[in-house]
């Protein structure tokens, strides 16, 4: 820890795939840039990630695309379970290669931290960096950080946040949070037909299932209730088969085999602002949404290039000042709440189970197919956002 500066123009806690972006966003800038991971190598985590088009721009122009890894959506096929009506969003609506990717998140976590570890551009990195306090002055902020008991106060002229989790105490920004009484089960499923670049969202009758193309099977995602009456978790793998089919139906073929099952809960997190003084907040410190849209990722990304995009355009004395900060929380505003609220509402509608509204959400569903401007303008929004 003893080459790590005592003072940096910024130091972004969390070095995951968010918070590394932003580091390499910044590098070649001039700036004196520091990112503090908690961990010493990236997670070995199996989740997937659902990367937009324009978030994988994004990383392939920083260098940290891992091509070979990913999985490309072409279409979106939406539908309801026991009620006609079905939307499928395509490419082509949008003239683009795919409309997304499915990537492992472990993947990805890797490619940055060996592009951080490189230490390019300006960028140190220090692993096994435990962050314990955070305080906010007028000209400065102090990070207090330890690694392998030793501990250090570093100054910063701005702190960036960009782990999940609880905001530090000392940040000054207060945090909400809706429990929604929900985990999401996550696996890895084979069908006997070829996926095609088509993903899934089902919504089932007892929550929403997603199946994202990836290799040559599907990445799965099932909401179940936090008290899952059926235990999707621990029944035996034909049992677990036959009642994802009976919801799925035959869209996604004949499911075969599914491999190892993990479950995590699903709460919706947000901080009251994205800024406080000296201080910001990017990706799922800002917000951690429901995994239904796949959007937390991707919205997270887009915190990450204003927050680059108005640094760069910032003269150095003013850096991490309120008037800085307050121009990155107004550009991100409309793109946060807007996609909050779309995930949120989504979770709400199609937890509604009366007669009429299950035949509302069908003719929303009919009319998006069927007019292409509506269409092409929800698919636009999925990929790039809210601007």
């Amino acid at each position: 820890m003893r080459d790590f500066p005592d003072h940096l123009d910024l130091i972004i806690v969390g070095g995951g795939p968010v918070g590394g972006a932003l580091a390499l966003l910044l590098a070649h800038r001039g700036w004196q840039v520091g990112v503090l991971e908690a961990r010493q190598q990236p997670a070995q985590d199996s989740r997937a990630l659902a990367v937009a088009h324009a978030s994988r721009q994004t990383l392939a122009g920083l260098g940290v695309w891992p091509q070979a890894a990913a999985t490309p959506i072409h279409t979106v096929h939406v539908s309801q379970q026991q009620a006609f009506g079905r939307v499928k969003l395509s490419d082509v609506d949008l003239g683009l290669p795919a409309l997304g990717y499915v990537l492992p998140y472990a993947d990805l976590a890797m490619a940055i931290h060996a592009r951080l570890a490189e230490q390019a551009g300006g960028v140190h990195y220090l692993t096994g960096a435990q962050v314990s306090g955070l305080k906010s002055l007028d000209g400065y902020a102090v990070v207090t950080v330890s690694q392998g008991g030793q501990e250090r106060l570093l100054t910063t002229r701005l702190a960036v946040l960009a782990e999940g989790g609880k905001l530090l105490a000392g940040s000054g920004i207060g945090q909400s949070e809706h429990d929604y009484q929900q985990q999401a089960v996550v696996a890895e499923v084979w069908s006997d037909t070829p996926h095609r670049g088509q993903a899934f969202e089902r919504f089932a009758l007892d929550g929403p299932i997603a199946m994202l193309p990836k290799q040559d099977h599907y990445a799965l995602v099932w909401t179940r209730p936090a008290h899952d009456p059926l235990a999707v978790l621990g029944l035996p793998d034909a049992a677990f088969l036959a009642a994802l089919q009976d919801r799925m139906g035959d869209r996604a073929g004949l499911l075969t085999r599914v491999g190892t099952r993990a479950a995590f809960p699903l709460r919706l997190k947000w901080a009251d602002a994205h800024h406080g003084r000296r201080i910001a907040v990017v990706g799922n410190a800002a917000q951690t949404l429901h995994p239904v849209a796949g959007q937390g990722f991707n919205l997270g990304l887009r915190d990450a290039i204003t927050l680059a995009r108005v640094i760069a355009a910032t003269p150095p004395p003013a850096l991490g000042d309120m008037d800085m900060l307050a121009r990155y929380a107004a550009l991100r505003q409309r793109d946060s709440l807007a996609t909050v609220g779309f995930t949120d509402g989504l979770i709400r509608l199609f937890g509604l189970e009366s007669v009429p509204v299950r035949h509302l959400r069908a003719a929303g569903l009919l009319a998006l197919d069927n007019l292409q401007p509506l269409r092409r303008g929800f698919a636009q929004r999925m990929v790039f956002g809210t601007a």
